[in-house]
Formats: structure tokens, C-alpha cells, sequence
């Protein structure tokens, strides 16, 4: 019978300095800019904010002191409520994804924050502990990996399965990772100008322009000095160079911030991703929890030879305040190199890299079909006839330029949708200007449609769609495929049936 233990000390300083961070906006008003106030709101208001943040400090004290958690051979049990006592069992078998997000506060005290996400919705999602040892962080992760794998082997002691070599690994503790990548920095430079980094510190120097002018109303000074700069052509130089400078050292530092410290590794059950130099962010997913996987490229990605691994899966993947781009091994792959590691890393997925494109009928119901988006427009500007740039009776001009990009981008669109059903296995490949390749096992999706509206009918076509389990639920499909194809479709998810095991 294991003792249920309370939170870690410093996760009363954490929320202490989260609450000292949230109060700073009221600190700054009531306290500084309205420092030599006498008004009844301003006195009133600083009482209030005596109040409210002596309350939160009790409360931090007395969460600590009533919050607590254990684990048994099954589950996480969580008990919480100062004068309403609550208790709350996540059994391991539910958790999709394990991720640790490591802050400057953490790195101070050598400690980390480490999340088990469930598939489940809701603000009870999750098994946070914001503050905790590494040390108590791995014996959780361990303890539960074991578990989960004992289940597993139960599970499938009757299939033809060789887990001999697996579960000696797994009983010895975590088992061997290999690592699969780790970006150079000829990578992380590509990366920065990949991403348009650089572009994110002008909108960055605005936003605090307007901060700082919310409070202390610099319109009048910010104008003259525009207008004495703007006299002077070797100023405006010499500042578009600097800006210039300045913009790609900051796009170059932000993404060697975010992704220098960058590795991909895995090990029999689960894949690993870790990140960030000051923030460190580490994340890992059960390869069985796996949904789908797709393969993004914008238009600059396929220009440079690169792409997006996306891995879906049932559990969230954010914590707190910021949304963990996680679930991608690396947003800036080389296309071979990326189609390689999804074969080292998930082995039992199979991506096929001859699949069958649309039919010719496809191709006219696209070109042809209306664009509500183009006839709307249209209409508009032929009211209004707006000018541009002192040229009247331009709408027509700016009406064609619309119809000539949906056309393009239809037929872009119709050039790379691809499609292929494969054993146990569907591929997808869709879209214009960035495409997506989605691949998906048959006893992943937990949905299918097949729908058909009164044109795909009259030509024999039809559209098809999947449903993966994930947070939101994802969508995948293709339009205007064959009849033929869409009752195949059908009759291959069907046969499902013979594949599902009931835990």
C-alpha cells in the first residue's frame, strides 16, 4: 500500500512567483502611474489588490499542505480541496503522451515540470505536477512504462509476437534510446530564414511602441522624430540597415534559442523529443499511441528541399499558457531524410511513394465548380467600383486576378491529391501550395464517410474522409475520387472489425 505524498516545497514559490507575475500590470497602475492619487477607485482599488493577493497567498499555503498524490500498480490518484476533500484516479492505460517543460525558475532550483495527457477532454485532461525532481519525474514515467508494458505483453501473449528481447530491456529500466536527429547549425541557419524569423521583430518593436504609448502617450514625439528622420536620406539608410542587421541577427538567435538544443531519439516503446536552451521542453509519445502521421511542406519548404513530420496523437499537447509544438519531429526536415525516419522510428507505418492521382472527371468539377468566394467579390466591386491607386474602373481588372489565383489554385490543388489504400494502411496526399501527406493504420481511425452531392453523382465520384482520435478530433479526405474507389474504401475499413482488441 504506497502513502500518498504531498507536492514538491518549491511549488509554492512557483505559484508565488506566477501570482507576483500576474499582479505586475496593477502594481504598475495603482502604484506608479498612480502614485500621488487621491481618488476614492484608486484607494479602494489598492485594497482590494492588498485583499486579493494576500488570499492567493493562503491559498497557495493551504493547497500545499491538501493536495497530494500517489501511485499504485494501476493508476495516479490524485487528492485535492481545503474544506471539500476530492479525489481523482487516471489510470496509466489512458495516458496518450508524457511532456516536461523545464523554465529558468526550474533550471534554477534543478527541478522540472513534467505533464501525462490523457485523451480525455476537459480541464482534468492531465496529471500536472508543475514543480517536482527529475529524479521523482523519471521513477513516475518509469514505473508507469513498466506497467503499461506488462498490460501489453498480457494483451498479446497469445499473437505471433517476439517481445522476448523488448521485455528483458524494459525490466531492466528504460531501455536504449537511438538517437535519430540532432539539427547542426548549417541546419538551424537554413531553419531561421526557412521560417522567416527574421520578419517577427518589427511587428515585436510596434506592439511595444503601443504598450508604452497606452501608458505614457507618445504620439506627438514619435511623430516629430518620424518627420526629422525622413529629411535626411542618409539617416533612412543607414536605419534600413541596421533594421536589416538587426532583423536576421533576432531571427537567427530566436530559432537557435528555440531549436540548438533539438533531438530526436527513441527506444522500442516510445519516441522522444526534446528542445529549447532556456525553456526546455521534452516530450514523448507510446509509438502504439500513435494515430497518424503527416508530412507538411510550404511552398518555401519544397522550394528547399524540406519538410514537416507531424505525428497525431489522442492526448493534448499543451501546457499551461503556450501550446507545445511537440507533436512535430522537426519542422524542418530534409524530404528524404524525413521520409527515412519515419521508417526507423514507427516501422510498423508504411508510406508508399507511388499513388494513384484523381481522375480526369475530377479535374472539370474543380475547374468548373463555382467559387462563392469569386461571385461575392465580384458583385461587391461592380457596387462600389472602388479606385486603385487613382485608376477608375479597375474592379473588373482586380475580378480577374481573383478568378485567375482560385483557378491556379484549383488546379494546383488537382495536381497534387494523390491516394492509395495499402493492406492496413491509407495515404493521403492534398493540397496547392502547401501539401499534406496523411498516413493512418485502419485500426487507428475511429470514423469514415463517403458522401456524394448531385454533380459527383451525375459523374460517378464521390468524396471520402477519415476520423482520427486526437485533441480536436482530426479530418483527412479526399474529393471527387471515383465511385469505384469510394466503395473500396468503405469495404477495406470494414474489415476493421477482424483487427480491434478489446483491453
Amino acid at each position: 500500500m504506497t502513502i500518498a505524498k504531498r507536492y514538491n516545497p518549491l511549488l509554492m514559490l512557483f505559484n508565488f512567483c506566477k501570482s507576483v507575475r500576474n499582479s505586475i500590470f496593477f502594481v504598475i497602475y495603482f502604484f506608479v502611474i498612480k502614485a500621488g492619487s487621491d481618488s476614492t477607485f484608486i484607494t479602494y482599488g489598492r485594497i482590494v489588490f492588498f485583499i486579493a493577493f494576500g488570499l492567493t497567498l493562503i491559498s497557495i499555503i493551504l493547497k500545499w499542505f491538501t493536495h497530494k498524490y500517489e501511485l499504485d500498480d494501476r493508476s495516479f490518484h490524485l487528492y485535492k480541496g481545503i474544506f471539500s476533500k476530492s479525489e481523482r484516479t487516471i489510470p496509466f492505460s489512458k495516458i496518450q503522451n508524457v511532456n516536461r517543460h523545464t523554465t529558468l525558475f526550474h533550471r534554477i532550483f534543478k527541478v522540472t515540470s513534467v505533464n501525462f495527457e490523457t485523451g480525455i477532454a476537459g480541464e482534468d485532461a492531465a496529471v500536472r505536477f508543475e514543480v517536482i525532481s527529475k529524479k521523482e519525474a523519471d521513477r513516475m514515467e518509469s514505473h508507469m512504462t513498466n506497467i503499461v508494458h506488462d498490460d501489453w505483453v498480457t494483451l498479446h501473449a497469445k499473437d505471433d509476437i517476439d517481445i522476448a528481447s523488448f521485455d528483458v530491456e524494459v525490466k531492466k529500466g528504460i531501455s536504449k534510446r537511438t538517437n535519430h536527429y540532432k539539427p547542426t547549425k548549417k541546419d538551424i541557419l537554413k531553419a531561421s530564414f526557412t521560417s522567416l524569423s527574421f520578419l517577427v521583430l518589427i511587428p515585436f518593436i510596434i506592439s511595444i511602441y503601443f504598450k508604452i504609448n497606452e501608458i505614457f502617450h507618445l504620439e506627438n514625439e514619435a511623430v516629430a522624430f518620424f518627420e526629422k528622420l525622413m529629411g535626411s536620406w542618409w539617416m533612412v539608410t543607414i536605419i534600413i540597415i541596421v533594421l536589416i542587421i538587426a532583423s536576421t541577427t533576432f531571427g537567427i538567435v530566436r530559432t537557435f534559442l528555440k531549436y540548438g538544443n533539438y533531438q530526436i531519439s527513441s527506444d522500442h516503446d516510445r519516441i522522444y523529443i526534446t528542445k529549447g536552451l532556456i525553456d526546455e521542453t521534452a516530450f514523448s509519445i507510446s509509438k502504439e499511441k500513435v494515430q497518424a502521421i503527416e508530412i507538411k511542406q510550404s511552398i518555401m519548404k519544397r522550394l528547399l528541399g524540406l519538410a514537416e513530420v507531424k505525428l497525431t496523437s489522442a492526448g493534448s499537447l499543451s501546457s499551461d499558457e503556450n501550446t507545445l509544438e511537440i507533436n512535430s519531429l522537426y519542422p524542418y526536415l530534409p524530404v528524404k531524410r524525413a521520409y527515412e525516419m519515419v521508417s526507423e522510428i514507427l516501422p510498423f507505418y508504411e508510406i508508399t511513394q507511388n499513388m494513384t492521382p484523381l481522375p480526369v472527371k475530377s479535374f472539370w468539377v474543380r475547374i468548373l465548380w463555382p467559387s462563392w468566394l469569386w461571385i461575392i467579390a465580384t458583385v461587391f466591386l461592380f457596387y462600389f467600383k472602388p479606385t486603385v491607386l487613382e485608376v477608375e474602373e479597375v474592379w473588373w481588372m482586380v475580378s480577374a486576378i481573383l478568378l485567375i489565383i482560385i483557378v491556379v489554385s484549383r488546379l494546383l490543388d488537382f495536381f497534387n491529391t494523390f491516394y492509395i489504400l495499402n493492406d492496413h494502411f491509407i495515404q493521403f496526399k492534398t493540397g496547392s501550395l502547401t501539401t499534406s501527406l496523411f498516413v493512418s493504420k485502419r485500426d487507428k481511425i475511429i470514423e469514415v464517410k463517403v458522401t456524394r452531392n448531385i454533380i459527383q453523382k451525375m459523374l460517378g465520384l464521390a468524396s471520402i474522409g477519415t476520423i482520427n482520435q486526437a485533441k480536436p478530433v482530426h479530418h483527412a479526405g479526399v474529393d471527387h475520387v471515383s465511385i469505384e474507389l469510394a466503395e473500396s474504401f468503405y469495404t477495406w475499413y470494414m474489415e476493421r472489425r477482424n483487427e480491434i482488441k478489446v483491453e
